[in-house]
C-alpha cells in the first residue's frame, strides 16, 4: 500500500478486505510523488469544511505514529482535540489570506508504544484548490526542536564569528595562568578570570574549593549566571548591575567589600572581592577577580555587634531603672517628702537641712517604726554624697563570725566558703554614704575594729595584708539607749562619742499626734492606687479614732492599719473598729490637776496636755452638734468663755462644720 500521495491527484482508495464507505464528496487519492512523500517536514493535507485529512507524507505518518490510511480515517478534529478553538482560527485565518503561520498550537501525539504526548508545535497553512474542494496545505514542526536547532545554530555562528577573538583572549589568559601558575595554586583566595563575554577563562584551586565546581564546569561559561546570579536576599543580580562586568567596560578597579557568590550546592558565601581589567595591546580583553571567604568574619561582626547592642541596651536599662530607683528614693524618702507639719518634724527637717552639706556623722535615735532610715536617706540625698549609693547594713542580722567579712570583705581563700574575693560594705560605700542601721546591736568584742575603720578610713580585707583607704560618711540608727549602755558597759564610750557627732531624735506617733491625718491620708493614696480601689474616705469621727490611739508601733503600724483596712474595704469609707483604744488616750481635758491626779505616775509633757486640749474640744464640738455658743454649746459644756473657745477652735485648726448635723463623712 502506497502510503505516501502526491496532494494535486487524487486516484481511489487502495480496496481492503472490508469494504469503507468512502464520504459523498471524497477524492482520489493523491498519486506518489516523491518530494512530498520524503520531506524531512510533517505535511498533510486538509479539506477544512469536511474536517479531514486527504494526504499525509512519511514524517507525518512517523511523527502520529499511524499509516496515511488511518489517519485519512481521522477527523481533523480529532487530532487537534485538545487545541480546537486555536484551530478554527488558524483554519479561519488560512482561507481568508490563502496563508498563515501560528506557534501556538497544541496537539496530542501518540508514540508507538501507547504513550501520548501533548506538544506544542509550529504550523505553516497555505490553501489552495481541487476542483470544488477547498484544500489546505499544513506543514508541522515540533516547537522544542526548532528552539534547540535554533539555540544550536545562534552558538556555532557565535563561535565562528568570535573564534580569532577567543583564541586572542585565551592566549593573555593561559600566558597569565602559566606565567602566575605557582602563585594562583598557592593563594588561599579564590582567583579566576573572566573574559568580555562574561566567560570564565581559569580558576584557581582555592575557588574551585570555595565554589564546588571543578574547572572543567567552570571554563567557558558565564561565570554570572553560575555564581553571582542573585543578591543575598535571593532577588536577581542584572549583570548589568555587576561590578565584576564593569571593570572591562570601564578599565577602573572595583573593589567591593560586601556581596555573595553562590556555591554549587545553592548556598551563598559572603565575599569581598577586586576586580582589575586586563588589557592586551591597548584593549581591554577581561579581568582579573580576586575574592575571599568572609563568611565567618562577618558572623563574627554580627556576634560583636549583637553582643554590643545588647550591652547598650543593658547599659540603657540599668541607667534607666538607676534613674527610676532615685526618682522611687526622692519621692519616698526625700525630707521634702517627709509627712507631717508638727513643730517635732518641722525641728527634724531642719536639723537634716544643717547637718546634710556636711560631713559629720550622724546618730539617728528613736523607737522602731518612727522613719530612722527615712531621715538617713534624707540627709544622704541633700549631701554632696547624693550622686553615689547609700549602703544599708542592718547590723542586728549579721553573725558575728561573719562581721568582718560583711563591713570589710576578704580575699579568696581566706577561710572555708570563701571562694572568690568579696568587697565589703566599706568599699561599696567609697565616696558615698554607710548607714549602719541598730548599730546598738554590734557585739561589744566588734565595736573596736568598727572604731579603728571609723577613725582612720583605712581597713584591710579578710585574709589580706593590703590596706585599702576609703572615703565614707557615717550615719548610724538606734532604738536603744546607748548612754545607758555605756554606763552599764554594753557599748563602747569611744565609739558613741564617734557616732554621737549631731544626733536627731525620730520623733514617736504619739508625740505628733496632729500628723496623723496627713500620714493617714498619704498612706490612704498610696495604698487605694495599689489595690485599684479609688474614693476611699475616711471619716472625721474615724480619724478621731486613728488619733486617739496610742501606736506602740508608731508610723510603721499606722501604714500596715491603713493598708490592711484599705485591703478589706468593702464600701466607699474606711471604718477602724478593731483598734484597742484601751491603749489610747482619751476623755476631754476639763482640769489638768484632775488627770494628774488619775494618773499619778505619768508626768505629761506641754505636747501631751496640747493634745488633749484638742481632743476635748473635738469631743465638746461631737456632742454639742457643732454648736460653739449659748446654752448647750461647746463653750458651755467646757465652761469657757465663747471668745476663749473660738481662739482655741483657730488655734487647733478645727472646723466646726464637720459636726453639723446632716453634714456627712469627710475625709481625714
Amino acid at each position: 500500500m502506497n502510503t505516501c500521495s502526491h496532494p494535486h491527484s487524487h486516484p481511489p482508495l487502495e480496496e481492503t478486505p472490508e469494504t469503507v464507505e468512502e464520504p459523498e464528496h471524497e477524492t482520489r487519492e493523491p498519486v506518489a510523488d516523491y518530494s512530498f512523500s520524503h520531506s524531512p517536514l510533517v505535511q498533510i493535507i486538509v479539506d477544512p469544511v469536511n474536517d479531514r485529512i486527504v494526504g499525509a507524507n512519511l514524517e507525518a505518518c512517523a511523527f502520529f505514529a499511524a499509516s496515511e490510511l488511518q489517519l485519512r480515517q481521522q477527523p481533523l478534529s480529532q487530532v487537534f482535540a485538545i487545541a480546537m478553538p486555536e484551530l478554527l482560527v488558524f483554519t479561519q485565518e488560512v482561507l481568508e489570506k490563502n496563508r498563515a503561520w501560528a506557534d501556538s498550537l497544541m496537539l496530542e501525539r501518540v508514540h508507538g508504544d501507547g504513550r501520548k504526548q501533548q506538544l506544542r508545535v509550529e504550523m505553516a497553512g497555505k490553501k489552495y484548490s481541487d476542483g470544488d474542494l477547498e484544500l489546505m496545505h499544513l506543514c508541522i514542526q515540533d516547537s522544542a526542536e526548532i528552539d534547540n536547532r535554533r539555540s544550536q545554530a545562534d552558538a556555532n555562528r557565535h563561535y565562528q564569528s568570535g573564534i580569532g577573538h577567543w583564541n586572542r583572549v585565551a592566549r593573555v589568559f593561559q600566558e597569565f595562568e602559566h606565567e602566575n601558575q605557582l602563585i594562583l595554586e598557592a593563594a588561599g583566595e579564590g582567583i579566576y578570570g573572566v573574559d568580555t563575554e562574561g566567560m570564565t577563562t581559569f580558576v584557581n584551586p582555592a575557588a574551585e574549593r570555595m565554589f564546588g565546581y571543578s574547572v572543567s564546569e567552570l571554563a567557558g561559561r558565564n561565570i554570572h549566571s553560575m555564581i553571582h546570579h542573585s543578591h543575598s536576599d535571593g532577588s536577581r543580580y542584572p549583570v548589568e548591575n555587576c561590578p565584576i562586568y564593569e571593570a572591562f567596560r570601564d578599565g577602573v578597579v572595583h573593589s567591593v567589600e560586601d556581596d555573595v557568590f553562590w556555591t554549587k550546592s545553592g548556598k551563598p558565601i559572603e565575599v569581598e572581592y577586586t576586580s582589575t581589567p586586563i588589557k592586551d595591546q591597548g584593549y581591554i580583553v577581561g579581568a582579573v577577580v580576586i575574592f575571599r571567604d568572609v563568611s565567618q568574619k562577618k558572623a563574627d561582626k554580627r556576634q560583636l555587634l549583637a553582643a554590643l547592642a545588647e550591652v547598650e541596651q543593658l547599659k540603657n536599662r540599668l541607667e534607666m531603672e538607676n534613674a527610676y530607683l532615685q526618682e522611687e528614693i526622692n519621692s519616698e524618702f526625700n525630707h521634702h517628702q517627709i509627712v507631717g507639719n508638727s513643730s517635732a518634724v518641722q525641728k527634724v527637717i531642719q536639723q537634716i537641712s544643717l547637718v546634710a552639706p556636711t560631713s559629720a556623722t550622724v546618730l539617728i535615735h528613736g523607737e522602731s517604726g518612727t522613719g530612722k532610715e527615712l531621715i538617713a536617706r534624707a540627709i544622704h540625698e541633700m549631701s554632696q554624697r547624693s550622686k553615689r549609693s547609700l549602703i544599708r547594713v542592718n547590723c542586728a542580722a549579721i553573725p558575728v563570725d561573719l562581721f568582718e567579712s560583711e563591713f570589710f570583705g576578704h580575699i579568696k581563700g581566706a577561710f572555708t566558703g570563701a571562694t572568690a574575693d568579696r568587697h565589703g560594705r566599706f568599699e561599696l560605700a567609697d565616696s558615698g554614704t554607710l548607714f549602719l542601721d541598730e548599730v546598738g546591736e554590734i557585739p561589744l568584742q566588734l565595736q573596736g575594729k568598727l572604731l579603728r575603720v571609723l577613725q582612720e578610713q583605712q581597713f584591710e580585707r579578710v585574709g589580706d595584708s593590703r590596706t585599702h583607704k576609703v572615703d565614707v560618711r557615717i550615719i548610724a540608727s538606734t532604738n536603744r539607749n546607748l548612754e545607758k549602755m555605756v554606763a552599764s558597759g554594753g557599748f563602747r564610750e569611744d565609739l558613741f562619742f564617734r557616732l554621737n557627732v549631731f544626733p536627731i531624735e525620730s520623733v514617736p506617733l504619739r508625740k505628733r499626734i496632729e500628723d496623723i491625718p496627713l500620714l493617714t491620708r498619704h498612706f490612704l493614696s498610696r495604698f487605694s492606687t495599689q489595690a485599684n480601689k479609688s474614693g476611699l474616705k475616711i471619716s472625721r469621727g474615724e480619724m478621731e479614732k486613728l488619733k486617739q490611739y496610742h501606736w506602740p508601733g508608731n508610723i510603721r503600724e499606722l501604714e500596715n492599719v491603713i493598708e490592711r483596712h484599705v485591703i478589706l474595704a468593702r464600701g466607699g469609707s474606711l471604718r477602724f473598729e478593731n483598734l484597742n483604744l484601751e491603749r489610747g488616750i482619751n476623755g476631754p481635758m476639763v482640769d489638768t490637776a484632775l488627770m494628774v491626779e488619775q494618773d499619778a505616775r505619768r508626768v505629761l509633757t506641754d505636747q501631751d496636755l496640747r493634745q488633749q486640749e484638742r481632743r476635748s474640744l473635738v469631743l465638746a464640738l461631737k456632742q454639742c452638734q457643732g454648736k460653739v455658743f449659748g446654752p448647750g454649746g461647746a463653750a458651755d459644756l467646757l465652761g469657757v468663755r465663747p471668745t476663749t473657745l473660738a481662739s482655741r477652735i483657730k488655734k487647733y485648726r478645727i472646723d466646726v462644720r464637720d459636726f453639723k448635723v446632716g453634714n456627712g463623712s469627710v475625709t481625714g
